[in-house]
């Protein structure tokens, strides 16, 4: 089956390193702590906090810091109001962004995702003015070395829950689910014992930006990285063909 194998392989190429584990653990805590204020914290009752769970554990997230996390999240349900904000914007060369944020402060929040387009030669557009560009997808990336199971066997465990796509590439395999049939993919997986490298919700490119020019792919690196440095920010999406 054909399969979104660019994006796969941007996102499977972007390897966990040890400065970046702290990032993520942020990240997620920041998840756990809205996943529990919306639906709980009790995973059996909570399928979003199964896949924040699940994510967790993927990054190499100590069990007790996610058990930490959840119960800090229930015991501090109404202290920390955290407000998801989406941001859309352009890069050099017209190149699509996307930015997801969660944040308690979107004063500071706002200023600072503007920074990191402007110092890097892009723009913050309105709401709606990329997102038409990019499909709203689950995505599962499943790392080939750590997969006993035969490929056709796979694809078919993960048709059978619900997903839309299959594909294999080089030095993985990568699913694609709609939204709501991505908990029941990523957790038919997990009960046949398919350990996942990366599993959430994504936002997949329907068509990619070419930057040819030196000083076009410094600016745009330059606005991943200070957006990738910002505790605010959780994904980044863009249609860059790196």
């Amino acid at each position: 089956m054909s399969g979104h194998s660019k994006f796969a392989n941007i996102k499977h190429k972007k390897e966990r390193n040890d400065s970046a584990k702290g990032k993520i653990f942020t990240i997620i805590g920041r998840e756990i702590a809205v996943a529990v204020k919306e639906g709980g914290s009790d995973p059996a009752n909570n399928s979003r906090l199964r896949d924040i769970i699940a994510k967790a554990k993927a990054n190499n997230m100590p069990n007790d810091t996610i058990d930490r996390g959840i119960k800090k999240a229930a015991g501090e349900a109404g202290s920390v109001n955290y407000e998801t904000i989406t941001y859309e914007g352009y890069g050099p060369n017209g190149v699509a962004i996307i930015v997801d944020t969660l944040t308690d402060n979107k004063n500071r929040t706002a200023a600072n995702v503007k920074n990191a387009f402007t110092k890097g030669g892009g723009n913050v557009g309105t709401p709606g003015c990329v997102s038409f560009l990019f499909d709203r997808k689950g995505q599962i990336i499943i790392d080939k070395e750590e997969c006993d199971m035969d490929p056709d066997e796979l694809m078919m465990v993960v048709l059978d829950a619900g997903a839309e796509d299959f594909s294999e590439e080089e030095d993985s395999y990568e699913v694609v689910t709609g939204p709501d049939e991505f908990s029941g993919v990523r957790e038919a997986l997990e009960s046949a014992g398919v350990p996942v490298v990366e599993a959430d919700i994504t936002m997949i490119p329907q068509t990619w930006a070419e930057l040819t020019d030196d000083e076009s792919i410094k600016k745009m690196n330059k606005i991943l990285d200070l957006l990738d440095a910002e505790d605010d920010v959780q994904a980044t999406y863009h249609n860059w063909d790196e």
